[in-house]
């Protein structure tokens, strides 16, 4: 494959993702509010969100139900991580909270308001799965990954294309933006039919294009079936390194969930 080639692909598709962009400041003034949670109470709305349960993988394997790593507080909801010395029953070593909805999202604009908790081998995030889609033939939106005490923060896809096929770097599958530390930030993800595009306090990152006829190679499943949202604290693992448990606890503390639905788009 020619240098030519290669230049002319990736020049190519900095241009399409400028013009995705573009678009997307331009269609953004028809959204409605559609659904929107400021945890209210003094407690996580059951009939809302459910907690995440224990898995096997990197971002699940510390998740408790215990009720210290969670409050409602001031209109905020707070998800910690912590050393474990509340389960004696429990044999992991860290615990760490997470919610996820009980509804699905469709086409629209996703916005979480958030502070989020530092320590070394801190991993929060606020992303999105299928409702029934297997991963990763279903995808995965990240709307905000954060590692230790970063400054920016990362915000990714993962489809069949990028994952099994390898397929991440052209067009790029993700992208980072520049945070305030200590400070309440918001993070978005616009979900159209040809793309999808995010942005960090209202300041576009990234969009990833849907590609024409690339329909079996799973390249862009963002609109077959709605997506259900994850907020969670995370502790560990390959990519953020290893927990310094002086570090902890470490706290997040959302401050509103918002969903925006285009004016001419049907309900999921």
């Amino acid at each position: 494959m020619s240098f030519r080639y290669l230049f002319m692909k990736k020049y190519i598709w900095f241009w399409l993702s400028f013009g995705l962009l573009v678009l997307s400041s331009c269609r953004t003034s028809g959204y409605r509010l559609a659904w929107q949670e400021n945890f209210g109470g003094n407690a996580v709305d059951t009939s809302r969100w459910e907690k995440i349960p224990r898995g096997r993988s990197d971002w699940n394997k510390y998740m408790s139900a215990h009720e210290s790593l969670y409050a409602v507080k001031g209109g905020r909801l707070i998800l910690r991580g912590t050393v474990n010395n509340v389960e004696k029953a429990d044999t992991a070593r860290y615990l760490t909270g997470g919610v996820r909805t009980k509804r699905g999202f469709g086409l629209g604009k996703m916005v979480v308001k958030a502070k989020l908790g530092e320590a070394i081998g801190a991993w929060p995030a606020f992303w999105m799965l299928p409702m029934k889609g297997k991963w990763p033939l279903g995808g995965e939106i990240d709307i905000m990954e954060h590692l230790n005490h970063d400054t920016i923060a990362y915000q990714t896809i993962h489809t069949h294309y990028t994952y099994d096929l390898k397929k991440y770097k052209v067009p790029p599958h993700g992208s980072t933006g520049k945070i305030r530390n200590h400070r309440y930030n918001t993070y978005a993800v616009e979900i159209f039919k040809d793309s999808l595009v995010f942005s960090i306090n209202g300041r576009k990152t990234f969009a990833y294009p849907r590609l024409p006829g690339l329909e079996s190679e799973g390249q862009y499943p963002f609109v077959d079936e709605p997506f259900y949202l994850m907020l969670d604290m995370q502790l560990g693992g390959m990519w953020v390194g290893k927990v310094d448990p002086a570090t902890l606890p470490c706290e997040m503390r959302i401050d509103w969930v918002k969903f925006y639905r285009r004016k001419a788009e049907p309900r999921p």
